[in-house]
């Protein structure tokens, strides 16, 4: 079957699409509207973060692409309004997207559509006539947030739809080939069914060895996680030189999916025959489940952080499984307790390496504290796109293994994300929103 959407026969896309899909899409072309999934920062006091919108459909940049998204990994947007964000509608959260739209689209045309609004975070509770999905959040409820199984970022995956009018057919790109989207500046605002990149350069070609799932993960918990292993790389050789006949300590602390691509990447970096002795590889893991995940890597060594032991008690802890001081720690960890625990495990003249939100929080107040220590704390950067073409690479010849993932139906988001926050799920999260296979 053959389905147009803007000049674009569907059966170009190459791999066959399901009914529903082509249904879906032949009606977001009607009614020029489509479903977006947009995650917002965790925070006690936001009371929607998961928010299932309908939004334009997005016309394909004369330079750029238009991307059929088919998964999406499970990350929020950073920074963003703690306002509560609703969509006019007359259906139930559980109705129908593909109802919805006819009907909004509908709406529109007669000038009765109420767009987006934004209400305070005390305002009264939507009507009836309005929808929006949400989590109640509480102090207790960011486990996962804790331990890097929730984190911000723009996770892409999918397939390309249409080309710009201004491209030529030697791009380099083809309508319906696999990629996944580098997160560079200026990204939407979140997951839609059919979204734009106005360049090719952020696009990535997906071999068909690698499953678009597991593509999904690379462009930010992955390529942070590699970008954060070259940094200490850098100083791992430095140690090597300086320092020859000793062996050279990292410790990788937490257990969702930020830790556990770092342990592997980490693991392919450094266990090469002219390094494996010379490299000692620790994680410090902040869940039970995290804890017999990692312990399925291979030459490394665990300890586990156990919240409820006396602070005292998890740093000797960590210095009997490290034999002493480490001279590296990446901290994937988001709390204050954290940080200061990975300070008391590390060496004079160590480094730490804890992402990039983290830094924003955390830095001020621990700076002063690393320099009396003689101890250095950086952001670890964000990653190139050079980077994440060579971890796919890596991780389509299986070089690389990727950490355990379970798929859910975007429509599942506010769940997901529930249990991500609760440490419920091992591993990466994938949100599926079309089923192209």
């Amino acid at each position: 079957m053959a389905v147009q959407v803007d000049n674009l026969l569907l059966s170009d896309i190459g791999r066959s699409i399901s009914l529903d899909t082509a249904t879906r899409l032949r009606n977001a072309a009607m009614s020029k509207l489509i479903r977006q999934v947009s995650i917002e920062t965790p925070a006690p006091k936001l009371k929607d973060c998961v928010l299932n919108l309908v939004v334009p459909v997005p016309d394909t940049p004369a330079q750029g692409a238009r991307i059929l998204v088919v998964y999406a990994g499970a990350c929020y947007r950073k920074n963003q309004s703690t306002s509560i964000s609703s969509i006019s509608s007359q259906l139930s959260d559980t109705g129908d997207i593909t109802t919805s739209l006819h009907l909004l689209a509908k709406q529109m045309q007669s000038g009765s559509f109420t767009s987006i609004s934004e209400e305070g975070p005390d305002s009264a509770p939507p009507q009836h006539h309005q929808t929006s999905v949400a989590i109640q959040h509480n102090p207790q409820a960011h486990q996962g947030v804790r331990d890097g199984a929730l984190f911000p970022g723009f996770e892409v995956a999918g397939v390309i739809e249409s080309l710009g009018s201004e491209l030529k057919p030697d791009c380099g790109f083809k309508v319906g080939q696999r990629v996944i989207l580098y997160p560079y500046e200026g990204v939407p605002h979140g997951y839609s069914e059919l979204m734009v990149v106005p360049d090719l350069k952020y696009l990535i070609p997906i071999p068909d060895e690698l499953p678009l799932a597991v593509a999904a993960t690379l462009p930010t918990g992955a390529l942070l996680a590699q970008s954060a292993i070259i940094a200490a790389h850098k100083i791992v050789d430095e140690l090597l030189k300086s320092r020859p006949g000793e062996k050279v300590k990292i410790l990788i602390v937490g257990t969702g999916g930020l830790a556990l691509w770092a342990v592997r990447i980490a693991a392919q970096h450094f266990y090469t025959p002219a390094t494996k002795d010379k490299i000692q590889i620790t994680v410090a893991s902040l869940r039970d489940e995290g804890f017999l995940v990692a312990k399925k890597c291979e030459r490394v060594n665990i300890v586990q952080w156990n919240e409820d032991l006396y602070e005292k008690q998890l740093i000797e802890r960590t210095h009997d499984a490290c034999d002493g001081l480490v001279d590296i720690v990446i901290d994937f960890g988001t709390t204050s307790r954290s940080l200061h625990r990975s300070m008391q495990c590390l060496t004079k003249g160590g480094h730490i390496f804890i992402s990039d939100e983290v830094a924003e929080k955390l830095l001020p107040k621990f700076s002063k504290r690393a320099e009396e220590r003689g101890q250095t704390i950086e952001a670890a950067p964000t990653g190139t796109i050079e980077q994440l073409h060579q971890l796919v690479k890596l991780v389509s010849s299986n070089e690389i293994e990727p950490p355990p993932h379970s798929v859910f139906p975007s429509d599942q988001a506010a769940d997901v994300v529930r249990k991500l926050a609760s440490s419920e799920i091992p591993g990466r999260a994938i949100l599926k929103f079309h089923d192209i296979e």
